[in-house]
This record gives structure tokens, C-alpha cells and sequence, in this order.
């Protein structure tokens, strides 16, 4: 026993004069971390290319800038690995006080004897520094573990005794969303054990979950206090990068139901469609393209907190099909659709503005048989401008406003090149066709100015003011009329008109029609592609699909206080944050409200003449001054 004391001694001695390595969790781990069959799929040496999104959250606890890390992941990409690698580094190199907190006691011990017991079993260089467990006083217990220098302490999120005691400078907490309220009577968790690492400068808090409820999710919070790190892909055609979403997968799939009501899918294909060029690629294609974090909030990175979010596309032991079958299977059921969303995609569960999903339209859609679908009286267009594309929507309008969605699209191009706009022109001149012949060409187009081709969207309109191409700027006025004031944008030689469009009013407008259920006046038709050998390309691709819908309902009107006040605003709920569809339709209808058409003397032209010619279409529209040919107040 004295001479176990004695070496005991010597070893401290000898590490406390010992100048700390300046190795990263990720390094460390790659020459010293061992994998065992019993706590990981794939055993032997770790190797943190298998996964890279995997070294900059671990290697973020060895940033002396950095005392905060967040990570926001889906089930299956080596949270778990990540946190022991983190102990492991510190225990051996840095050795200090260290706990870990589970959701319960239960989940701890558990924890501590099918990961934390192999790790150390398995890693020679832990081996030699963690007391052996073989008397009732090496002080090394399921929940205790004492190695040379610090200490391993295993802790339940529903325990206080444990979460408030003795100081600690390296704290990590497990599936935080699955944490009490309360532990005991004591407080929140995370703050109890949390207070415990004040007196370390050098602290470092980790905090990791999966997902669980929008606006009740601990991990979604502490998030958006981070950098809001995003794994993503780069897209192989356009170079954009983005974060692979399941709402950009084009699935080829069979469903049936068993006997039981049980849906099944079987999977043929899944493919990843970039959302600003349109191309698809395969998960082999994209595991292959270049990825890395975009950081979405830098300046958390001064405050000393960095946040990162994987989801399970990133996961080298998930395949895509897989994973989309699963939820294939899932949809429809809230709880299934839940678990698929928290732990495959890393996101919390919502309710997706007014509804409950995309689905709803994207069962409601029709095939009209042809370009345009009898009813249709006057076509629209609307333009979004992006950094990157354009992107834009023809819409058919009929009796009472009623709606029909003709094509939705992207071109892809800087808005300040000549071909991109010679490209638009080719979807604004063309004309649309009824089945039996007859035609229509667009009568307006309400073309977006924000963002920063402002400038490029006013020379577009002054060379085509007289085929009625409008610039426009949504309205911060809440409550503003749909169509509101016109104002006027200086362009080279001149000006030209430039109209407000009420966003807020409009927004709920095209929620309010979106809610109507029966066809008539204010319905919104929305097409289905045609199938088979058909040769018009438009009617194989209107653009009308899940991202579409999914746009559509991005955003939701919710109360914010502002002095005191309660005030309505939209704020965007998607994911993604693509809301293009919304506002395309919110600029189709400020279109074809600025155009005050007669319906019924439109309706009567149109009968009478078949296609409705330049002159009588006119007959049907507001004069306008001869100074732009289009355009009256």
C-alpha cells in the first residue's frame, strides 16, 4: 500500500512540473482514442476525418476563446464520442475537476458503464491515469471516477445533490431538451450545475441535444445565442453552399398498407435538389462535394459562445434513403412526424403557420390539361430578386380573382448580367395556351427591388416600361393597402415608377384564400405536372412541388411587445428561411389589383373574341399616361 502511495505521488509530481501538451480534442483523440465493438459500430483507432463536421465542436473546448459550446445534432453523428474525446483530452493532458449530466441518475449510470467504462478500458494513456475499480476504495465508483490530477463526476439533471456541491471547471450536459424543469426543488439544471464552474477562468460548458418542441426547446435557445454554425454542402453545379434539407430531396418511391393500416414505402431513389440552380444530385455525389460550417451569427464568437447544427444527411452511418423512407412512413402521424423531425433532421416540431403542413396542397393540386386551364382570363408575373437568381411565378387570374398558378421558376444568374434578364424576357414575351389554340401573353409584371441589384431592377423596367415590367418595394407601414403609394426611382435619363406594395395586408390576404376550400372566387389553383410522353416542357415542370409549398407557408403572424404595446408581425418559421413563393404571390396580387379590371367586360371580350386582343384587353384596363403607356395611379 505505501508504495502504491508513494507512486501515486511521484506520478502527480511528475505531471504537475510537466508542461500541458497543446494538443486539440480532435488531435488527441486521432493518436490516442481506441473504439470497442460494445460502444461504437466501428471499432479500433478513432479517426475524425470518418465524420469531419466532428472537429471544430470538439476542438472548440481547447479554444481559449471560446467557454460556450453548443451543438445541435441528429441522432447518429457521435455526440456521444464527441463528449468522451472532450473528457478524455482533459483527464489525460489537462487534468481538472470534470462533470457530465444526464437527463436522470438512471440514464447516468448507464452512460458511465456502456461509454465512459470502454473508453477508458480501451485507451492505454487512460488506463494508466484513471484508479483502478477493483476495491470498495480506489475511488473509482459508476458515477465517481478520480484520476491523476481531477476527478469525473456522472450527474442526473433530476438530482440537485449532485449538481451543486464541490467546484468544477469542465461541465457537459446530454440531451439537455430531455432535461426536468426542476431539479428537485432547486432550480433549473444547467444553472445549478453550471454555477459551479464561476471560480475556473478557463471554464467550458458544453451543451448537447437533440431537438424536441419549438419555443420550449433548451437546445434552440442556447443555439441562437451562438455562432450558428451550419454544416453545409456545396453544390457541384452552382457552388452555392447550403444546408441539406429533406424538403430539397426529390424522392422516387412505392407506398402501400399492410392489413393493419401500416403504411409502408420502399424507396427507389433520392436525390438532393439545389435550391438556387436546380440541378439534383445523388448522396453519393454530395458526400464527395466540398462541406464545411457557415457561420450565421460571428459576433457570438467574442462573447465566448460557439453553436453548431448537424442534421443526418451530414452522418456517415445514415443513408439518405433510409432516412427518407422513415419519414415517408411518418407522415401524417404527428408523433412519428415529430421523432423523425427532432432526431434526423435535428429541428424542433411546429406547426407550420396556419397549417398543419405542405401536404394539404400539395394533394389539392390539378392537371389543367394544357399551358392554361379554362377560366383563366389575365395573366401576371412576379419577380423576386436574389443575389444569385431570380425567381418567379406567371399567374392566371379569372372571375372574382380567382387564381390559377401557371409556372414557378429560377434562373440563375447575378441580376447585373445582360443574359440573365434576356432569359426572363424569353418567360415574360412568350404567349400561354388554352387547349383549344387560343393564347394569352402576360399583362404586368411586378418586378422586386430589394436587396442589392436595386439598381439593376430599375434600368430592366425603364427599357421595358411599355410592356407594363413595374419595380416595386414592400411597404413597412403596417396595415398598408396592397397596392399602396407610387413613388418614383431615378434611373439613367430619367425616372420611373416605382409602387409600394402593402406586404403585411397582402400576407394575409393569401393566407385568408388559401383557407378557402371550395373553387370560385378568391380559390388558388395550383397545377399538377403531367406524366408520360408529353413534349411541352412546361407541363412536365411548373415548379409546384413540396419547396414550393413549403415557401408558401413559411411565415406566421405572431405578437411581439413594442413599447408596451402588443404588435402582429410575420416572422418566418422555415427552416431554410426560403420564403420566395409567399412573396411572389403577394406580389401577383398587388399585380393584378393595380390593374382594376373589369371581370365581366373582360369575361365578355374574351368570349366574344376568343383570345382577347392588345386593344380590347386595353378597353379592360385602367388608362394609363402616354408617358409610360402602363401606368396610372
Amino acid at each position: 500500500m505505501e508504495n502504491k502511495t508513494v507512486e501515486l505521488f511521484k506520478n502527480i509530481f511528475r505531471r504537475s512540473l510537466s508542461p500541458i501538451e497543446k494538443k486539440s480534442v480532435s488531435q488527441w483523440a486521432d493518436e490516442y482514442r481506441v473504439l470497442s465493438s460494445e460502444a461504437s459500430a466501428e471499432i479500433g483507432k478513432w479517426k475524425t476525418s470518418r465524420a469531419p463536421y466532428q472537429r471544430e465542436i470538439m476542438d472548440s473546448f481547447t479554444d481559449d476563446n471560446i467557454h460556450t459550446v453548443v451543438a445541435k445534432l441528429a441522432s447518429q453523428t457521435g455526440k456521444s464520442d464527441m463528449m468522451n474525446n472532450v473528457i478524455g483530452r482533459f483527464a489525460h493532458l489537462d487534468p481538472c475537476p470534470i462533470m457530465m449530466v444526464q437527463p436522470s441518475i438512471d440514464t447516468a449510470q448507464d452512460f458511465s458503464k456502456r461509454r465512459i467504462a470502454p473508453m477508458i478500458r480501451n485507451t492505454s494513456v487512460l488506463q494508466e491515469i484513471f484508479a483502478e475499480a477493483k476495491s470498495r476504495d480506489s475511488g473509482n465508483t459508476i458515477l465517481n471516477k478520480i484520476f491523476v490530477g481531477g476527478s469525473l463526476v456522472m450527474g442526473g439533471a433530476n438530482s440537485p445533490a449532485g449538481l451543486a456541491s464541490r467546484p468544477i471547471r469542465i461541465v457537459l450536459f446530454d440531451e439537455v431538451d430531455r432535461f426536468p424543469d426542476s431539479a428537485g426543488g432547486e432550480g433549473d439544471p444547467v444553472d445549478l450545475a453550471t454555477k459551479r464552474t464561476t471560480t475556473f477562468w478557463n471554464r467550458k460548458i458544453g451543451l448537447f441535444s437533440t431537438p424536441t418542441i419549438k419555443t420550449q426547446s433548451r437546445i434552440d435557445k442556447e443555439y441562437i445565442k451562438g455562432t450558428q454554425e451550419e454544416w453545409q454542402h456545396r453544390c457541384p453545379n452552382c457552388k452555392e453552399f447550403h444546408l441539406l434539407h429533406y424538403l430539397r430531396m426529390d424522392v422516387v418511391y412505392t407506398e402501400q398498407e399492410d392489413a393493419g393500416g401500416r403504411k409502408h414505402v420502399k424507396v427507389d431513389s433520392v436525390k438532393w435538389v439545389c435550391p438556387d440552380c436546380g440541378h439534383s444530385f445523388s448522396e453519393q455525389e454530395m458526400r464527395r462535394a466540398e462541406q464545411k460550417y457557415i457561420i450565421q451569427n460571428p459576433a457570438a464568437y467574442a462573447k465566448g459562445i460557439r453553436s453548431f447544427l448537424v442534421n443526418c444527411f451530414a452522418s456517415p452511418w445514415l443513408r439518405w434513403h433510409e432516412v427518407m423512407q422513415e419519414w415517408l412512413e411518418a407522415k401524417g402521424d404527428p408523433e412519428s412526424e415529430k421523432v423523425i423531425i427532432n432526431t434526423r433532421f435535428a429541428e424542433s416540431y411546429e406547426q407550420k403557420g396556419n397549417f398543419e403542413s405542405e401536404e394539404i396542397f400539395l394533394q389539392r393540386r390539378e392537371v389543367y390539361g394544357a399551358e392554361l386551364p379554362e377560366g383563366v382570363l389575365l395573366l401576371t408575373a412576379a419577380v423576386d430578386t436574389q443575389d444569385n437568381r431570380l425567381e418567379y411565378e406567371i399567374a392566371g387570374w379569372g372571375i372574382g380573382e380567382e387564381r390559377w398558378g401557371i409556372k414557378k421558376g429560377i434562373i440563375l444568374g447575378a441580376p447585373d448580367t445582360l443574359a440573365l434578364w434576356q432569359e426572363l424576357d424569353e418567360v415574360l414575351d412568350r404567349t400561354y395556351y388554352f387547349k383549344n389554340g387560343r393564347g394569352l401573353r402576360v399583362a404586368r409584371t411586378f418586378l422586386d427591388t430589394g436587396g442589392h441589384y436595386s439598381k439593376a431592377v430599375y434600368e430592366y423596367c425603364a427599357r421595358n416600361k411599355f410592356k407594363q415590367r413595374i419595380a416595386i418595394k414592400g411597404s413597412s407601414v403596417p396595415g398598408e393597402k396592397t397596392v399602396a403609394k407610387v413613388s418614383k426611382a431615378k434611373v439613367s435619363g430619367g425616372t420611373i415608377p416605382l409602387q409600394f406594395v402593402g406586404t403585411d395586408s397582402a400576407k394575409q390576404y393569401i393566407m385568408d384564400r388559401l383557407s378557402i376550400t371550395e373553387k370560385g372566387a378568391k380559390y388558388m389553383h395550383f397545377p399538377l405536372d403531367e406524366q408520360g410522353d408529353v413534349e411541352n416542357a412546361l407541363l412536365k415542370n411548373r415548379g409546384y412541388d413540396q419547396i414550393y409549398f413549403a415557401g408558401l407557408i413559411a411565415e406566421v403572424l405572431v405578437p411581439r411587445k413594442k413599447n408596451g404595446q402588443i404588435i402582429w408581425r410575420w416572422e418566418n418559421i422555415a427552416k431554410d428561411r426560403r420564403n420566395e413563393p409567399l412573396d411572389l404571390a403577394v406580389y401577383n396580387l398587388a399585380c393584378v389589383q393595380s390593374c382594376n379590371v373589369n371581370w365581366e367586360k373582360l369575361k365578355e371580350q374574351f368570349e366574344a373574341f376568343g383570345s382577347v386582343s392588345e386593344d380590347k384587353k386595353a378597353e379592360a384596363l385602367p388608362k394609363a399616361k402616354k408617358r409610360y403607356g402602363c401606368f396610372k395611379k
